[in-house]
């Protein structure tokens, strides 16, 4: 069921998308749309206020096995996404996905596979892949 999710995602994708088939062209807008992403959530923070941003250094206790260190490590977010702000991202994440899928296509690459290699070597590797 997934696959098809994605697959048809996929199809939809490239279906729509006219305007900016090079790759050169899909790739600025790919940029262009994390960039909005990273705004809506800063306006969030500072327009709205819905959330607020509170970072500071992370510690990282030396005490404490891996699995448990989600524990103690802050995400440095305050609050939560109102509707409105929680909109507007959700648009701005849909549209970085619209632009991830279709590099993919331009690659002959499939999102779905794409996603269960990386869910694979995250399996395979465990712990060792953390980012």
């Amino acid at each position: 069921m997934k696959d098809i999710l994605a697959q048809d995602f996929q199809n939809m994708v490239q279906e729509l998308l006219i305007r900016n088939r090079s790759l050169l062209d899909t790739l600025t807008k790919f940029q262009d749309s994390g960039s909005r992403v990273n705004r809506a959530l800063i306006k969030a923070a500072t327009h709205c206020g819905c959330i607020r941003i509170e970072a500071s250094k992370q510690e990282y206790p030396i005490d404490k096995d891996v699995e448990s260190i989600h524990e103690t490590l802050d995400t440095h977010v305050r609050g939560k996404l109102c509707t409105h702000c929680r909109n507007i991202i959700e648009q701005e994440l849909g549209t970085h996905l619209f632009y991830l899928t279709s590099i993919c296509n331009t690659l002959d690459m499939s999102l779905y596979d794409v996603i269960l290699r990386e869910q694979e070597r995250m399996n395979t590797l465990g712990k060792f892949c953390m980012r």
